[in-house]
């Protein structure tokens, strides 16, 4: 139990923002403002984000909580409820990064909002988050997003969202060390309630897709696993598809990332790459085609063709990119043999995390029965599973 604060509802997901309030008042001074970012699933587009392609993510409910109060002196006081400890960094002295812990994501993007130019103000902030964390549902943007949020308001700044997306993802690149790219931050930004978002990751731009939830729920199951491997195989994919580009670039001059090499151009020239290399590429090309084609019968209200695209997904992430494990794919597995299962992948970097599942309404419940009891009668731990409509991006929230 956090103290000061309510436990979260699991149910619902909410977070008791009169609870955090309370708690807010009992450590500082100043009635304080609060912000929320969402975590994220993405439904399609794994690993294409870093090379210049598409996703199609959507917020979720479960959210990340800023409360902040303007000091003047430029100084931040910062505590987490989530694991009972505080912080503090001085704004006119030089930080330390990747220290590996949660204050670099705090840190990181104060640091990255004052690189850009734009002069804060000190200030004491607390967070709370039902982000559920290693689930591949990005918690870590969400704190980004938040946090940048909360800072650039007190201090009576504005920017826009794209702008705010970007200092997230900077202080990750440079106090946590993860070479993401701009999906998380962007969703947690600009999410939109009853719409995915497809973002063109090279452009910045993103077109809200409408996503009709009437008759199919977005079922994400947690694995509760997460491999040492994720940190270094997630910069080693995105070196190897870095290599793919200067040697498919001899045959294809017009080329600069894999976003740019379509299906039929990479058919002809694959034979260039050496292995993995050319798995690794083949991966991103098709990847990108699939959530093209995903946003597109996600507005004609064809379900069964974007399950249909998250299978061919998860089959390319497991077999050409390697970034899935036994525990993803024994999810997919009792997933696609429910009856109302429409589609399975993994969600996220990989190498454990979450699954991705589009569901039939009327048999979600048995689903969840199958997943569950399957699943921990294969691996001795049961799976945590949420369902979350499609929500809306950061904004400063009244209790």
């Amino acid at each position: 139990m956090l103290s000061g604060v309510a436990e979260i509802d699991k149910a619902k997901r909410l977070i008791d923002r009169e609870a955090l309030r309370l708690a807010f008042l009992e450590r500082y001074e100043g009635e304080p403002r609060m912000f929320r970012a969402p975590g994220r699933v993405n439904l399609i587009g794994e690993h294409t984000d870093y090379n210049g392609g598409f996703v199609l993510p959507m917020a979720i409910e479960c959210e990340t909580i800023v409360a902040a109060v303007r000091r003047e002196e430029r100084r931040v006081r910062v505590y987490s409820l989530n694991v009972d400890e505080a912080a503090v960094f001085d704004l006119d002295r030089p930080g330390v990064p990747r220290r590996g812990i949660w204050l670099d994501y705090v840190e990181g993007v104060a640091r990255a909002l004052e690189d850009c130019g734009i002069q804060l103000s000190g200030a004491d902030l607390m967070i709370l988050s039902d982000v559920p964390q290693g689930a591949g549902l990005s918690s870590s943007a969400a704190l980004e997003v938040a946090t940048g949020l909360a800072l650039l308001t007190i201090a009576g700044k504005e920017i826009d969202r794209v702008a705010l997306a970007l200092a997230g993802q900077r202080g990750e690149h440079t106090y946590v060390g993860t070479l993401c790219g701009i999906m998380d931050q962007f969703v947690a930004a600009l999410g939109r309630a009853g719409h995915a978002l497809l973002i063109d990751c090279r452009k910045l731009e993103a077109t809200a897709v409408p996503f009709d939830t009437s008759s199919v729920v977005v079922a994400i199951c947690d694995t509760h696993v997460k491999h040492e491997l994720s940190s270094s195989e997630y910069n080693t994919r995105r070196a190897e598809c870095e290599h793919g580009v200067e040697l498919l670039a001899e045959v294809l001059p017009h080329i600069t990332q894999l976003r740019d090499v379509g299906l039929e151009e990479f058919a002809r020239h694959e034979f260039l790459l050496p292995e993995p290399i050319r798995r690794r590429c083949r991966h991103v090309v098709g990847e990108n085609e699939r959530t093209l084609d995903a946003a597109d019968a996600l507005r004609r209200g064809d379900v069964e063709e974007v399950g249909r695209l998250m299978n061919r997904s998860h089959e390319s992430l497991r077999d050409d990119y390697e970034v899935s494990c036994t525990e993803l794919d024994l999810l997919v597995q009792i997933a696609l043999k429910c009856e109302g299962v429409l589609g399975s992948r993994m969600t996220g970097a990989g190498f454990g995390g979450s699954t991705v599942n589009l569901v039939r309404r009327e048999q979600l419940e048995r689903f969840k029965q199958v997943i569950s009891t399957e699943y921990e009668a294969r691996l001795h731990v049961a799976p945590t599973i949420y369902t979350s409509e499609p929500g809306d991006g950061a904004r400063e929230i009244c209790i």
